[in-house]
């Protein structure tokens, strides 16, 4: 990680929990959260083998799906660079979809 990564880090990294996603987490009991930032977690989604960013409403719980197989560095790093032009950045994959 670079320096201002790890900065980040050390202030929003939490001991690492699961919480439900509803469906796709269901059959793996949830998903690890390791980081709150605002109304958004990181969490390790072991399905797709990567980090990912999504909303919460309620403590241990999220709705939001991502499938982005990212390291922690390139989240943390769109968290910086979201702070820094103040608009999201990056792009986000959502669930399966089914084919028609």
């Amino acid at each position: 990680m670079s320096l201002p990564q790890q900065r980040l880090w050390q202030v929003i990294k939490i001991i690492p929990e699961k919480w439900v996603q509803e469906p796709w987490g269901n059959e793996g009991g949830g998903f690890w959260v390791v980081a709150i930032y605002g109304n958004s977690v990181i969490w390790y989604n072991d399905i797709e083998d990567g980090f990912n960013r999504s909303t919460y409403k309620t403590y241990g719980r999220f709705v939001e799906y991502r499938c982005n197989q990212d390291q922690l560095e390139w989240t943390l790093e769109s968290i910086l660079d979201e702070i820094k032009n103040g608009v999201p950045s990056g792009w986000h994959l959502g669930p399966p979809e089914p084919i028609a």
